[in-house]
């Protein structure tokens, strides 16, 4: 299987377009298991609902109406998946 590597996906007005084609508010993403990192102000933070599931167990909050693009880790095209379905 072809890995992708993480793509930097721009912030407009809100929304993201994944690699799938749908386009997601940045609320949303923000508990996508593919999110990996936020840029803000330049700078990549772990994505809280990721570094919640990961040894952190938690993560700074994330001001989302400052976030410039997510880096996404979504290598086959799937799309928006909840990560609430994998911690509760």
């Amino acid at each position: 299987m072809n890995k992708r590597p993480a793509a930097i996906l721009p912030v407009t007005g809100g929304r993201v377009a994944c690699p799938s084609g749908q386009t997601v508010s940045i609320e949303k993403c923000r508990f996508c298991v593919h999110s990996t990192h936020f840029q803000v102000a330049g700078k990549e933070v772990p994505s809280p609902a990721r570094a919640y599931c990961t040894m952190q167990r938690k993560a700074e909050e994330v001001d989302l109406t400052l976030v410039e693009a997510v880096v996404c880790d979504d290598a086959s095209g799937e799309g928006y998946r909840s990560i609430m379905n994998i911690i509760s």
